[in-house]
């Protein structure tokens, strides 16, 4: 049966399988099914991007249950095609290095159809059925156009592809069902064990700082041990770029900054980028920090230049933070000799407490309204960093009414008993309990 995994990046940049599914057929009513399955286990949350091949049954699916969801199309899929499309053509070479330029190269757009337009009139083309249905599809796969939405540096399913080969390693075509759930099991923990390793790694070894500026220690400081890196790249690629142009007045500029590429063995140009600057506001026409959120050496030129040697705090990006709590990190492992950590163990207990809270309040409007009450005021008194509090009772009155069981209350009789023993001198009062609610704090995981 297909295999049908949905992978993810982790904070490390590690690859992250998101769960899976084992598939009959590849129609359009399958992918429907597979996908709002997953959603469903999702929590109803879609993903903002997904990266496909140019399946035009899962295609189909995606429009239909990911409405709002970018949908881009792997770029490997459609240049390897490249060689079978044109490889008897008079003029591969040329075609072949057009269609890169136009794809790879392009800065803007305009950039874009530009070559395009040239690529179709020089080697008439207009004809050409593959080339006419990938322009129809531009916005799906050209980096141009795609490369404003995060995808935290994919544009490829090299992962997928990477991941379907690392279960090469648990199981084969023989693999009966029962031992697929169990290698798959085992899989995951090897997962699982490599990103705790990541994570202890980020926390317990620092890497050394390249240069002297303050925004590289700022960043080591900050972001896991592979983000880090990735930032560490572009500032040291500072090198190789510097400013040609500046335009505009004090507050507002616009720099043109050139970048030396070596591409080939002994090839050199220089590329040249519009980065626009104001005041701690820095964008740069590679879209990289968009793609990837890593700032580029582009950006980072023009903030030096201005001597901001601290990046902005808008250009931190959370999803690389090592010191975020992250909610899968609390899910039980369902793995054979996984032991559970007490913060593991809290959050499963809990659920299942929460599981069943759920099920008797779901049949009533008023006891589900209490509940919800009491979860959205635990929320605000448990703040990061605030104090535990126990909390006895409540003082809501809307709380559900206790039945009252058989025989005398236990009030009444410790109530008679101690009026006895100071011969009906001493008065009772009722006793109430009071939790400490601290500032309402928010977190973004």
């Amino acid at each position: 049966m297909p295999f049908a995994p949905f992978v993810g990046v982790n904070h490390h940049g590690h690859s992250i399988l998101l769960g899976c599914g084992l598939i009959s057929s590849e129609d359009t009513n399958t992918f429907v099914w597979l996908f709002r399955t997953w959603l469903a286990c999702m929590g109803g949350v879609a993903p903002q991007g997904i990266i496909t091949d140019q399946d035009r049954a899962m295609k189909n699916a995606i429009q239909l249950v990911f409405p709002t969801t970018n949908h881009r199309l792997c770029l490997w899929h459609i240049m390897k095609k490249l060689p079978e499309k044109f490889g008897s053509h008079a003029e591969y070479e040329n075609i072949s290095r057009l269609i890169h330029e136009a794809i790879y190269d392009s800065q803007s757009i305009n950039d874009f159809e530009g070559v395009w337009r040239t690529l179709i009139e020089i080697y008439h083309l207009e004809g050409n059925a593959w080339l006419s249905s990938l322009y129809l599809d531009r916005a799906m796969w050209v980096p141009i156009f795609v490369k404003k939405y995060f995808w935290a540096g994919m544009s490829t399913m090299q992962r997928s592809e990477s991941m379907n080969s690392f279960f090469d390693g648990y199981v084969n075509s023989k693999t009966t069902l029962k031992q697929f759930v169990e290698q798959y099991e085992n899989a995951l923990r090897k997962k699982v064990e490599k990103e705790c390793q990541a994570d202890f790694e980020s926390f317990n070894k620092q890497i050394p700082c390249a240069t002297f500026y303050d925004m590289e220690k700022q960043i080591r400081n900050i972001y896991t041990a592979g983000k880090f890196i990735e930032f560490q790249t572009e500032l040291t690629g500072m090198m190789y770029c510097g400013i040609k142009n500046v335009i505009g007045s004090d507050s507002t500029k616009q720099y043109i900054v050139y970048e030396d590429v070596v591409y080939g063995e002994s090839g050199k140009k220089k590329v040249l980028f519009n980065v626009s600057y104001e005041g701690l506001e820095v964008s740069c026409s590679c879209l990289r920090f968009e793609f990837r959120g890593i700032l580029c050496r582009h950006a980072i030129t023009v903030l030096i230049s201005n001597d901001r040697y601290e990046l902005p705090t808008q250009y931190i990006f959370n999803r690389w933070r090592k010191d975020v709590r992250r909610s899968h990190s609390r899910v039980k492992i369902s793995c054979d000799g996984w032991t559970l950590s007490p913060e593991q163990r809290r959050y499963d207990d809990m659920c299942k407490s929460f599981t069943k809270l759920a099920d008797l309040a779901a049949d009533d409007e008023v006891y589900y309204l209490n509940v919800m009450q009491w979860i959205d005021a635990s929320s605000r008194t448990m703040a990061p960093n605030a104090t535990p509090v126990l909390i006895r009772g409540s003082c809501n009155s809307n709380d559900p009414i206790t039945k009252r069981g058989k025989g005398r209350p236990c009030s009444v009789i410790k109530k008679k008993t101690y009026r006895r023993k100071r011969n009906g001198s001493c008065s009772t009062s009722a006793g109430a309990s009071v939790t400490q609610e601290d500032e309402e704090h928010s977190q973004a995981l």
